[in-house]
C-alpha cells in the first residue's frame, strides 16, 4: 500500500516536471516567434498550447485571418495591443486565444480568482464572445462567466467569486465590483475591450473609469474594433502607454488606399424622398422574399412601428424586430430565430450593428442615414463576413446626399441604383387605414415621428442632417398620420445629459440617491399589495395620458407656440377677489359669537338659506332655481292660458304614470298567484307521493320583498285551512269509511261528546 502511494507521488512529480519543461519550451517559442518573417497560415503554426489547438479544431477554426496572424503573437509576448481590423475578420479569437494562453502559462486555478476581464458594449456581443470561449476552451480547467443586464443578479453573485474569465457589459460589471464580496481584481492579468471606440465614448465614460479604477495598473490591455479611436486621452485612461498597433494600418487615415469595408461586399445607394422611404422599403422586401435581410433604423420607436404595421400588411416573409427597450429574454430569442432562419427580415437599431456574427446575411439595408462613417462601416459589416459575399443598400434623402462625400473620404464609393416605377408600390393608403382602425398604431406612428425628428435635431453633422429643411408634413403623411404632431425640443445640454444617464450604471444612480445614513432603499424588498399594484398600474393602450403627452402641453408645443387646434379646452376666468367680500377667518373673541358661529340655525338666521349654484358652458355661475323675468313670462301668453296648459300637461303625465303603476301592480299580482299555485302543487305532490325517497328536498327563499313574503304566507295559511275544512267535510259526509288492505278502518279521532256517541253507534252496528 505504501509502495503504491509512493509510485503515485513519483508519477505526479514526473508529470509536473514534463509540464514545466513543456511550458519553458512554449515560452521559448513565443519569444523566438517573429510574425513579420513567419508564413503561418494555420493556428497550428502559432506557438500555442495543445489544449487550445484541440479546442480550435473541434470548433472548426483552422485557418488564420490577417488580424489573428498579426495580433496573437504580439499579445502572447505580453505587449498591450491596439487592434483595428475590418468587420468580420475574426477579432474575437484574436483576444480569446491570448487570454487562454496567458492563464495556462501562469497555471491559473479557481483559487487564484479573476484572471481576465472582457468588456463589451452590448449584451448580444457579450453573449457571442462567451459562446465562442466555451467552444474553444473545453479542454482547459478555467472557469468563465457571463454577466449582462436583464439576468438574475443574485444567481451571478453566488458564483462570480469562482470565475477566472469574466465577460460582460460595463454597467453589470461595475455593479458586481461594488456588491460581490468574493470578486477580487487585485490579481487581474488581462483587460480586453471589444468595440473599444464605443466603450470609450461619453456614454460609458464614467462607468469605464470606475471599473479601471479597481484594476491593477500592471495588467495587459487589449483594445479591438473595426473603427479605432487614437485619442491619447482615451488611451491614457486605460494606462495604455507602451502599446503595439496591429491590424489595418491606421484605419482612420484618409490617405489609406484600402477601404475599411470588406472587399466581397457589394455596396449601393438609392436617393429617395423622406416621405417615400417606407414605400421603397416595402417594395424591396416584396421583391426579395427569399433573402436574409437586416434593416437598420435610428430609434427603437421607429423599429416598433414599422414592425407592427408591416406585420399587418403581410409582405410574404417572416418579420422580426430587435431594439434596446426589449426584455433580455425577447432579445435572446430574436437573435436565435434570426441566426437559424434562412428567409427572414429583421428590423433593428444599432444595438446589433457592432460585432454580432449573423450567418449568411444577404442584404443590409439602412433606412435612416447613419450618424457617421464609422456607424456605416459597422452596419454593413453584418454581411460579407469571413470572405463571404454580401450586399448593402443605404436609402438617402436628397438632403442627406452629401453623406456620400463622407464615405468617399474613407475610400467607400457605393454604386447608385434606380428604382423601377413598376416595382415601387405606395403603402400610404394602407397605413392610413390601419391607423384609423387601430388607435394604438396611431400612437406608435406619432412616437416614431417624434423620435425621428429628435434624432435629426441632435446630430452633430449639420451639413448632412438639415433640421430646418425637414419635410415634416409629408413625412407624417407617409406614416399614415393626418398631420405632423408638434414637438417640444429641449436644449442640446439636456439631450446629452439624458443620453449619458441612459448609458450610465444603475448602481451609480442608486448610490447617488442614497439616504443621509448611506442606506439604499431596495424597492424589490418593499411590500406591495395587489391594490398598490392596481393603483400604480398605468394604461398600456392609447388613452388620455399617452395622447396628452403627444398633443398636449407636455410635448405638444414647439418654440413656445400654443396649440390652437384643441377641440376640448377649459374656459377659465381669473376672478378678481375683493378683500371686503372675503369672509372673516379669525376666531370670534366672545363666547356668544363662538356659539353663533358654531350654530347652524343662528348662521342661517343671519345669512339666509344656503343656495347651490351651477355653471353654464361659458363658466358663469347661476342658482339652481332661478326665477323667470316678468317680460319673458308675458311673452308666453296669458296667465290663465299658461295655467290651463300646465294643468293639462301635468294631468297627462299623471295619467301615463297611473297606467304604468297599474300595469306594474297587475304583473305583481299575477306573479304572486303563480307562485301560490306552484306551492300548492308541490304540497299535493308531497302528500300523495307513494315513494318518499324520490321526492327532492327544495328550499325557497321568497321573492326578495318582505311584505310580499308575509302576504304569501298568510294567503297560504288561509288556503290550507280551507283545504283542511273541505277534507273534513268530505270525510264526515262519507259515513261508509272504507277499510284499508289490512282490514283497519281509518276514522278521525272524536273531539266532542256527540262525536263519541256517533262513533259508538257506528261501531255497534
Amino acid at each position: 500500500m505504501a509502495r503504491k502511494g509512493k509510485m503515485n507521488t513519483v508519477m505526479r512529480k514526473e508529470a509536473r516536471k514534463r509540464e514545466n519543461e513543456y511550458l519553458k519550451e512554449l515560452e521559448t517559442k513565443i519569444q523566438e516567434y517573429e510574425p513579420k518573417t513567419s508564413n503561418a497560415k494555420f493556428f497550428k503554426d502559432l506557438p500555442i498550447s495543445t489544449h487550445t489547438l484541440k479546442g480550435l479544431n473541434e470548433a472548426a477554426f483552422v485557418k488564420l485571418t490577417e488580424i489573428q496572424k498579426e495580433s496573437i503573437p504580439v499579445s502572447l509576448k505580453g505587449y498591450d495591443v491596439l487592434g483595428a481590423a475590418k468587420t468580420g475578420s475574426g477579432k474575437t479569437l484574436a483576444f480569446l486565444i491570448p487570454i487562454l494562453e496567458k492563464l495556462y502559462r501562469e497555471r491559473w486555478t479557481e483559487y487564484d480568482g479573476l484572471g481576465a476581464l472582457v468588456i463589451s458594449s452590448t449584451r448580444e456581443l457579450a453573449m457571442q464572445i462567451y459562446e465562442v470561449l466555451t467552444k474553444i476552451g473545453t479542454h482547459t480547467s478555467l472557469s468563465a462567466g457571463l454577466v449582462i443586464g436583464g439576468k438574475d443578479v443574485k444567481f451571478e453573485l453566488e458564483r462570480i467569486s469562482r470565475i477566472n474569465i469574466l465577460i460582460g457589459t460595463p454597467g453589470r460589471i461595475l455593479q458586481h465590483l461594488d456588491q460581490a464580496v468574493g470578486l477580487n481584481t487585485s490579481n487581474l492579468q488581462m483587460l480586453v475591450l471589444d468595440e473599444a471606440d464605443r466603450c470609450l465614448d461619453m456614454g460609458f465614460k464614467k462607468t469605464l473609469d470606475a471599473i479601471v479604477g479597481n484594476l491593477p495598473p500592471t495588467r495587459q490591455t487589449l483594445l479591438f474594433s473595426a473603427t479605432q479611436s487614437n485619442s491619447l486621452a482615451d488611451l491614457a485612461r486605460l494606462s495604455l502607454t507602451n502599446y503595439k498597433s496591429v491590424g489595418t494600418k491606421d484605419i482612420a487615415n484618409k490617405d489609406d488606399n484600402e477601404p475599411a469595408t470588406p472587399k466581397t461586399l457589394q455596396q449601393s445607394y438609392v436617393i429617395s424622398d423622406l416621405a417615400d422611404k417606407l414605400d421603397v422599403l416595402f417594395s424591396f422586401i416584396k421583391s426579395h422574399l427569399k433573402a436574409k435581410i437586416i434593416v437598420f433604423m435610428s430609434s427603437s420607436k421607429q423599429v416598433h412601428f414599422v414592425y407592427e404595421t408591416f406585420r399587418k400588411m403581410q409582405p410574404g416573409i417572416s418579420l422580426l424586430h430587435l431594439h434596446g427597450r426589449q426584455k433580455q429574454k425577447a432579445r435572446t430569442e430574436t437573435l436565435d430565430k434570426f441566426s437559424r432562419a434562412q428567409q427572414v427580415c429583421l428590423f433593428a437599431t444599432d444595438v446589433v450593428a457592432r460585432g454580432i456574427d449573423f450567418p449568411a446575411v444577404d442584404w443590409v439595408l439602412q433606412l435612416d442615414c447613419p450618424e457617421d462613417v464609422d456607424t456605416y462601416i459597422h452596419r454593413v459589416g453584418r454581411s460579407a463576413r469571413y470572405g463571404k459575399k454580401g450586399r448593402s443598400l443605404i436609402i438617402l434623402s436628397p438632403q442627406e446626399e452629401i453623406f456620400l462625400q463622407r464615405l468617399k473620404s474613407r475610400k467607400i464609393e457605393p454604386e447608385k441604383l434606380t428604382i423601377k416605377p413598376s416595382k415601387k408600390k405606395s403603402i400610404k393608403p394602407q397605413l392610413q387605414s390601419l391607423l384609423f382602425k387601430d388607435p394604438e398604431l396611431k400612437y406608435l406612428a406619432q412616437k416614431a415621428f417624434i423620435s425621428y425628428v429628435k434624432s435629426i435635431y441632435i446630430q452633430k453633422d449639420k451639413e448632412v442632417f438639415k433640421f430646418d429643411s425637414l419635410p415634416t408634413d409629408e413625412f407624417a403623411i407617409s406614416l399614415g398620420l393626418p398631420g405632423a404632431p408638434k414637438i417640444k425640443i429641449r436644449g442640446m445640454k439636456s439631450i446629452e445629459k439624458s443620453k449619458e444617464l441612459k448609458n450610465s450604471s444603475r448602481k451609480l444612480k442608486a448610490l447617488s440617491k442614497a439616504d443621509d445614513d448611506g442606506e439604499i432603499r431596495d424597492k424589490s424588498k418593499e411590500i406591495r399589495t395587489k391594490y398598490d399594484k392596481m393603483f400604480g398600474r398605468k394604461n398600456q393602450t392609447v388613452l388620455s395620458e399617452h395622447y396628452m403627452n403627444i398633443t398636449g402641453n407636455q410635448e405638444g408645443e414647439m418654440d413656445g407656440e400654443e396649440d390652437e387646434d384643441n377641440f376640448m379646452t377649459i374656459k377659465r376666468k381669473d376672478h378678481v377677489l375683493n378683500e371686503d367680500e372675503l369672509p372673516e377667518l379669525s376666531l370670534p373673541s366672545s363666547i356668544r359669537a363662538q356659539k353663533r358661529a358654531l350654530s347652524k340655525k343662528a348662521s342661517l338666521s343671519t345669512k339666509g338659506n344656503a343656495s347651490k349654484t351651477v355653471f353654464d358652458d361659458e363658466g358663469v355661475a347661476h342658482p339652481v332655481y332661478e326665477l323667470e323675468g316678468e317680460e319673458d313670462f308675458v311673452k308666453r301668453g296669458d296667465a290663465e292660458t299658461q295655467k290651463e296648459e300646465y294643468l293639462k300637461k301635468e294631468s297627462e303625465l299623471m295619467t301615463t304614470a297611473d297606467s304604468t303603476d297599474k300595469q306594474v301592480a297587475k304583473e305583481k299580482r299575477q306573479e304572486k298567484k303563480r307562485k301560490r299555485l306552484e306551492a300548492m302543487r308541490r304540497e299535493e305532490n308531497a302528500e300523495y307521493s307513494d315513494d318518499e325517497s324520490d321526492v327532492e328536498t327544495q328550499v325557497y327563499l321568497g321573492t326578495g320583498n318582505l311584505s310580499d313574503d308575509m302576504e304569501d304566507a298568510d294567503s297560504d295559511d288561509e288556503e290550507g285551512q280551507r283545504k283542511r275544512a273541505r277534507f273534513a267535510d268530505s270525510s264526515s259526509d262519507d259515513n261508509d269509511s272504507k277499510a284499508n288492505d289490512y282490514g283497519v278502518t281509518e276514522i278521525d279521532a272524536p273531539e266532542t261528546l256527540e262525536d263519541l256517541e256517533s262513533l259508538t253507534a257506528r261501531l255497534i252496528q
